[in-house]
């Protein structure tokens, strides 16, 4: 993927496109993966515990140079910084924090319960339509428990569901749990009567728990909007491994045309 360590080039494969520009989540675990590529020693096996992506132009499939930088390699905590450029221009940029555990006596139950939901097969999937749908939708399988399906005028700004890749990938880690967990389309979406442009600004991320799993397993999402107007919405969502451990918070803002 990369031809050296510190600036690195690739390429985005064809596919995965929502209109004209990849799909953010493929694109912040492309950035994630040159990273761990950029650690050596102790560094490399930390687990990520937050990252963010700014999101500044579209990134589209084909080639991408990608500038990686360690921050700062501590005893404990890791942090580095990826960008990435097409034609010279940045198209994102990725900031993220990995570290080790440690011994505290802090220690707070998550305060958000895990949703009641059906089972997979009983939950309504979210179709891949060629030149309707986004591309990167024959990729993964969403299954929609609460909440409106897009442009649908619906009178919610919340969904509830399931998640995983239609495909197994051989491992399942990091890079894939971001890839998958930016797969929602934007929860706002669907208070709207017809497609419009809408597209991810900021993304937070903040992985409280192992994200390792069985690559054909599901994992639970619920995502609610805070607030949404001027063309901005302002969503938080949490992502559950199956038995109902929490394993991820999400902050998205993204920008909507309509």
């Amino acid at each position: 993927m990369l031809d050296s360590a510190r600036a690195g080039s690739g390429r985005l494969a064809a596919g995965w496109g929502q209109g004209r520009a990849t799909y953010g989540g493929v694109v912040a675990g492309v950035m994630l993966a040159a990273l761990r590529g950029r650690l050596e020693g102790a560094s490399h096996g930390l687990p990520l515990r937050s990252l963010t992506v700014s999101f500044v132009a579209p990134a589209t499939a084909g080639p991408a140079d990608l500038d990686v930088s360690v921050l700062r390699a501590g005893s404990s905590v890791t942090q580095g910084q990826v960008t990435m450029r097409q034609d010279g221009a940045v198209v994102a940029v990725l900031l993220a924090s990995l570290g080790a555990e440690r011994a505290s006596t802090v220690s707070v139950a998550p305060s958000v319960a895990y949703p009641v939901l059906p089972s997979p097969d009983e939950t309504t999937a979210l179709p891949h339509v060629p030149g309707v749908t986004p591309d990167f939708f024959a990729h993964v399988d969403l299954r929609l428990a609460d909440g409106g399906m897009p442009y649908t005028t619906a009178s919610t700004s919340h969904m509830l569901g399931w998640m995983r890749f239609r495909e197994p990938t051989p491992t399942f880690g990091e890079e894939h749990f971001v890839s998958l967990v930016d797969a929602w389309p934007p929860a706002v979406i669907q208070m709207l009567a017809q497609p419009r442009p809408a597209s991810s600004l900021t993304w937070t991320l903040e992985l409280v728990e192992d994200v390792a799993a069985e690559p054909d397993a599901y994992w639970a999402y619920e995502v609610r909007t805070d607030h949404a107007g001027h063309g901005y919405g302002h969503t938080h969502a949490h992502v559950w491994r199956p038995d109902g451990t929490l394993v991820a918070i999400s902050r998205q803002t993204v920008t909507v045309f309509g």
